[in-house]
């Protein structure tokens, strides 16, 4: 096989098996389900958590690929679908929100991303922000407003465990950690999310574009307890305002 055939280790795929522009849900069934939207789709590679799909929409070529959970296997995938060609990509997920002003099911559309994680560290130094293409930000926004869909653009917080901040019981850095989340939320962090900051350093160290749109599955700063999973009705906003969005940002090219 030559190098340029490769399969990649993680995702399975090689050159020519996914377009430019990738949608980067974080579950399996999420990618099938905006797979779904497309038209002449193809299963390209179910490998792991990398579930990829390559269709068409308005006559463009799209990509769908699931990412898993968190900055490590964002990462991954990033740099293996940006081996295999892609330089466009729009998470399609969910998050918590850390204000009042978000409510659940509306729309989150981060223009920054606190690197409350540890994998961008091997990309970036700590000084380095994690943000997203403006252009794409501004289609997510205008994609919103046409939907006439809630929506919030502002800082989010990317952290690598779910339930670290959640219930930190029995946890010897909780303090340490909650303090930290509080002064995020004081400088005026909206929300938090596991992927964002990730997608955006790796984007940003191979010069391609990023961007992020969610869907607020809780209201205020939650407690453990009050934690709701992505409904359909919800997932399904989400994934409205990223087709209109990939639509529009594939035929700006």
């Amino acid at each position: 096989m030559s190098e340029d055939l490769k399969r990649m280790m993680h995702v399975g795929l090689k050159k020519g098996d996914i377009a430019e522009y990738v949608l980067l849900p974080g579950s399996p069934e999420r990618a099938l389900a905006l797979a779904n939207r497309l038209d002449n789709v193809q299963q390209m590679a179910y490998n792991r958590e990398f579930r990829t799909f390559t269709g068409s929409l308005g006559g463009k070529k799209i990509s769908v690929c699931s990412t898993g959970i968190g900055g490590p296997s964002m990462a991954i995938a990033v740099e293996e679908l940006y081996q295999c060609g892609a330089r466009t990509l729009l998470r399609v997920g969910s998050c918590l929100a850390t204000t009042n002003t978000i409510h659940r099911g509306d729309i989150v559309i981060p223009n920054g991303a606190v690197r409350m994680e540890g994998v961008t560290f091997h990309y970036e130094p700590a000084e380095f922000p994690a943000v997203p293409d403006l252009e794409m930000v501004l289609d997510l926004e205008s994609a919103a407003k046409n939907l006439k869909l809630p929506y919030h653009i502002g800082i989010s917080i990317t952290r690598s465990s779910y339930y670290s901040l959640l219930d930190p019981t029995n946890r010897p850095v909780a303090d340490h950690l909650q303090t930290s989340w509080k002064e995020y939320i004081q400088g005026g962090a909206q929300s938090t999310d596991m992927d964002s900051s990730a997608l955006f350093i790796v984007g940003s160290c191979l010069s391609i574009r990023t961007a992020s749109v969610l869907v607020a599955t809780t209201e205020g700063i939650p407690a453990l307890l009050e934690i709701k999973d992505c409904t359909p009705e919800l997932e399904e906003r989400v994934i409205e305002v990223a087709l209109a969005a990939i639509r529009k940002i594939s035929h700006e090219q």
